[in-house]
């Protein structure tokens, strides 16, 4: 079995990059971390979305249509990811 490419973006700051999926909350969220809750164990499967994200998901039991509404998952180069979830990371 060969190893699949990843799907790229084009990235209005980086240019071509592999892509990357986080909640609509950690978009261009620059104050106050939110928390970041990494949803993959993949390293080239790149997946997060805020502590708030991850309550509804608890609560919910999974990804509902009630659920995807609040995430409304965005898609951003793995370059911004690194910067989201450097950004939005809390230490325990």
């Amino acid at each position: 079995m060969s190893p699949s490419t990843p799907p790229t973006v084009i990235c209005d700051q980086h240019g071509p990059a592999v892509a990357a999926v986080v909640c609509q909350h950690l978009v261009g969220a620059h104050g106050k971390p939110l928390g970041f809750v990494e949803n993959s164990a993949d390293p080239d499967d790149l997946q997060g979305w805020c502590a708030a994200c991850e309550d509804a998901f608890v609560a919910e039991g999974g990804l509902t249509a009630s659920f995807r509404l609040f995430n409304d998952f965005k898609v951003v180069c793995a370059n911004c990811y690194a910067g989201i979830k450097a950004r939005h990371s809390v230490d325990g």
